[in-house]
């Protein structure tokens, strides 16, 4: 499609066909039903070679570069900076959307097929590099956030059940 047009042309096109692409998928992770990001569904689960989220932090040493990445807070969005509670409901919450976050950005990473299609060679490379470095990163890092966030869960529901027997136990 693009193989013979002049640099700016080209550079007109792959913007505006990432620009698009992007747009559409989070518009669409936006409007999808909360069913879809259920953590228990395959493409979300941790797989064993990710060892609840080790892998991350010793291979790509995420928890030092993490938080300098942008995140994306739609109007009346979901903040993922830093935890707001610890409530099991509000932890729940934070889960779905580490999931939601997941899935548009790696929807996004198809766009890089299309950019391989469109261009010469080079340029289809260069962009897909750049489709893929403006994406894998937060993806990676929403499964390391929700390996962490399914870990505090399980403990504060265990601490929880604890202090519900200590109520419930009688002193004679």
């Amino acid at each position: 499609m693009l193989k013979n047009s002049s640099f700016l042309v080209i550079f007109f096109w792959n913007v505006l066909i990432a620009a698009l692409w992007h747009g559409l998928t989070l518009a669409l992770g936006q409007r999808l039903p909360n069913s879809k990001f259920d953590e228990s569904k395959e493409c979300y689960a941790a797989k064993p070679w990710e060892r609840g989220g080790r892998w991350y932090r010793e291979n790509l040493k995420i928890q030092s570069w993490k938080d300098r990445i942008p995140q994306h807070i739609g109007k009346g969005g979901f903040s993922k900076t830093h935890l707001k509670n610890d409530s099991i409901e509000y932890l729940d919450e934070f889960i779905l959307e580490t999931c939601r976050g997941e899935w548009v950005h790696r929807k996004n990473c198809l766009c890089a097929i299309v950019m391989l299609l469109v261009n010469p060679l080079l340029v289809g490379l260069l962009t897909s590099l750049f489709v893929m470095i403006g994406n894998v990163p937060f993806a990676l890092v929403q499964r390391y956030n929700r390996f962490r966030l399914q870990t505090l869960r399980k403990r504060r529901i265990r601490e929880i059940a604890r202090a519900g027997m200590e109520q419930n136990t009688v002193t004679a």
